[in-house]
């Protein structure tokens, strides 16, 4: 395997140098950054390319504008953020590629930078469009991706550019989340917990199947613990299933049996309706009322949890626990995000709600690593080759 070339391995003085992050960000109602995790999380390997003289061309993509130009998803949020952040102004160039762009870069001096536009106002970005790689290498002599976020799309800016650039490396960031994914894949310390949670098993199947032989104890919270319940023979009410996934799970269930622990719900916190003011109770798994919704898990299975997560000395986690974004589901996903907190263990965090709980829940400081590409994340734990890290293992 060809080793990848880190940032601190190039020199980088004099040269145009492409960045690639993920700036992704959620905005609010008025196009307002409501997380700027992933800005933070790129500025170290910024501000080191900065310092080493590097002519810095920042480029990344926001939300899904389908190929057309819209000021809903410009990047001119982030340029204010990241200029904030930096101390530094920090322009936005109105496009990401042609002559204004160009331009805009030969005026560059060392240490100096520019955010480009959008590149997914360019339909050919995704399509991993030959000319549109060749147009963005024509931009810089290093390229230099530090989007781990969007490492699992073959993207021009991700995988097609790399082609077209002699010089090819990683950011900080992204040497960071390969190192650490690797960790809880390649002889993780044991005892090794999974703790997976959100609303479906179809999003999390390829993580289960690749973690059932590698972990001790699998524990599964959230919708998707309700298909399982189900498979079990067990009335879930109107809580979330996957009728066409029931019998996997069964499947699953009786795999599990001979390799791991596989941790379901004992309890929850049911409720008439998902409204915060909603009449709730907290019931058995025989208890589950017919008209009834599960939005959490209850006391005895964070008990029953947090039993398996305290020896841990290897955890991955992906998935809340219940509706955590309202006040009487949120106590379930709070509570496993303190007990991994407190453990002794590795842990590595993924996906956007699981770490907005984990921000929420004021433990983030205590996470060993809180990995910022939620389907990259997946995909990596899944066993799978990821496009823009491949790209990265070319002779530099």
């Amino acid at each position: 395997m060809v080793k990848i070339k880190r940032v601190d391995e190039i020199n980088l003085k004099g040269m145009r140098v492409l960045l690639r992050v993920d700036f992704n960000v959620p905005l609010g109602d008025k196009n307002q950054i409501t997380d700027d995790t992933r800005i933070v999380s790129a500025l170290q390997t910024i501000n080191y390319i900065i310092q080493h003289g590097g002519k810095l061309i920042i480029a990344s993509h926001l939300g899904r504008p389908k190929g057309k130009k819209d000021s809903k998803y410009s990047l001119a949020p982030v340029a204010e953020r990241l200029s904030q952040l930096l101390n530094k102004k920090v322009e936005l160039v109105p496009d990401c590629i042609g002559g204004e762009v160009q331009k805009k870069i030969e005026e560059l001096k060392e240490g100096d930078l520019v955010l480009l536009e959008n590149l997914r106002f360019y339909e050919e970005e995704e399509k991993n469009d030959k000319e549109f790689s060749k147009a963005l290498a024509s931009l810089c002599d290093v390229y230099i991706n530090d989007a781990f976020g969007a490492a699992h799309r073959a993207h021009a800016s991700v995988e097609g550019i790399t082609h077209y650039v002699k010089e090819v490396g990683a950011g900080f960031l992204m040497i960071k989340e390969i190192e650490c994914l690797e960790k809880v894949l390649v002889n993780p310390e044991k005892p090794y917990i999974a703790i997976l949670g959100g609303a479906k098993i179809s999003d999390k199947i390829g993580v289960i199947e690749n973690l059932l032989d590698k972990v001790d104890t699998i524990l599964i919270g959230g919708g998707m613990a309700y298909t399982f319940l189900k498979a079990q023979g067990f009335e879930v009410g109107r809580s979330i299933i996957e009728e066409d996934k029931i019998k996997f799970a069964l499947d699953l269930i009786e795999r599990a049996k001979s390799k791991t622990k596989l941790i379901l719900p004992l309890d929850h916190v049911a409720a008439q309706q998902i409204r915060e003011d909603a009449k709730r109770e907290i019931v058995s798994n025989e208890e589950i009322p017919p008209d009834w919704v599960c939005l959490d898990i209850g006391p005895e299975t964070i008990k029953r949890f947090s039993q398996e997560i305290n020896p841990a000395k290897t955890i991955f986690w992906n998935g809340p626990m219940g509706v955590f974004e309202m006040k009487p589901f949120s106590q379930g996903s709070f509570s496993i995000a303190k007990e991994v907190a407190n453990s002794k263990a590795f842990s590595v965090v993924g996906g956007g709600d699981t770490i907005a709980v984990i921000n929420k829940a004021g433990v983030s400081h205590s996470i060993s690593h809180i990995s910022t590409g939620g389907g990259a994340s997946l995909e990596f734990i899944e066993g799978k080759k990821l496009p823009g890290i491949e790209a990265l293992r070319k002779v530099g």
